[in-house]
């Protein structure tokens, strides 16, 4: 997921993506424990988009404090 793309979305969507990917994230990790996991990259990915959400969370909440 691109930046570009997270600014279009509204704060309750970046929040409802935020939880999903935390969520299958944590069902990666416990596949990857159990050694199901079928694509490890996949994991790489899912942390980035989160970092990518927090991210853009973190900046809508300063914009709002600077107002």
């Amino acid at each position: 997921m691109k930046m570009k793309e997270l600014n279009e979305l509204a704060m309750e969507e970046l929040l409802t993506k935020r939880r999903d990917l935390r969520q299958e994230s944590l069902h990666l990790r416990l596949q990857q424990q159990s050694g199901q996991l079928e694509q490890p990259s996949r994991l790489r990915l899912l942390r980035r988009d989160l970092a990518r959400i927090e991210t853009e969370l973190s900046n809508r909440a300063r914009k709002t404090e600077e107002k």
